[in-house]
């Protein structure tokens, strides 16, 4: 992630990401992730995401924390209502994001997520 500058670059996102696709479906049940650590609020939501059946990690958060790696932050930020959240969140309530939605739920060869 850091050589690339890219946040999301993580080992988690990035292979979970090459299964999907060499699978070519966007669920992976029954799938196991293996982790050098346990994975970021990121990487666990896209393990949750991923429908992926178990994950194996060797240091915990805890461990990562002590070297730099501290994600408590975003851990103690997302159960907080938005608008109490360390980073603004603005919810532009639109006519059109509702119809959007609905246009979504309606279309009949959506793929159920």
């Amino acid at each position: 992630m850091t050589s690339t500058n890219d946040p999301t670059a993580h080992a988690e996102v990035k292979a979970i990401r090459m299964a999907c696709k060499e699978m070519g479906q966007f669920h992976l049940p029954g799938a196991v992730l293996y982790s050098s650590c346990e994975p970021c609020p990121m990487c666990l939501a896209a393990v949750y995401w991923a429908n992926i059946s178990a994950v194996y990690y060797a240091a915990t958060r805890d461990e990562a924390a002590a070297i730099g790696f501290n994600d408590k932050f975003i851990y103690d930020e997302i159960p907080l209502d938005p608008e109490d959240r360390s980073i603004r969140f603005v919810n532009l309530k639109s006519e059109s994001a509702a119809k959007l939605f609905e246009a979504w739920r309606l279309k009949e060869d959506r793929r159920a997520y």
